[in-house]
């Protein structure tokens, strides 16, 4: 069993940065990939990105967002750098004890979520 929770979300205004953290309780942190989506009201669960033994990231946020972890701490991070008001929503990490995936319904583990909030 993998519990998560993240942190770090806000208000931030356009063009600025957040950094989200996501810490996972177990010992066998090292061995799940992790991902990040998000979800605005009404919409479907969007996938941002994921880490395993490399990173893959949406299109949408390519190269405004950086994924990485610290197996030392049991933490998973979302930097997000440019953020556009369409940025907007709750963010989550989830876990998944095989390679990363972009498919919500393969991840096995799920944080609470935290809200991000871009302001124009």
């Amino acid at each position: 069993q993998v519990q998560l929770v993240e942190s770090g979300g806000g208000l931030v205004q356009a063009g600025g940065s957040l950094r989200l953290s996501c810490l996972a309780s177990g010992r066998t942190f090292s061995s799940y990939a992790m991902g990040w989506f998000r979800q605005t009201p009404g919409k479907e669960r969007e996938f941002v990105g994921a880490i395993s033994w490399t990173t893959y990231y949406a299109d949408s946020v390519k190269g405004r967002f950086t994924i990485s972890r610290d197996n030392a701490k049991n933490t998973v991070y979302l930097q997000m750098n440019s953020l556009k008001p369409e940025d907007t929503a709750v963010y989550y990490c989830a876990a998944r004890s095989k390679l990363f995936a972009t498919n919500e319904m393969q991840y096995d583990y799920w944080g609470q979520g935290t809200q991000v909030t871009v302001s124009s």
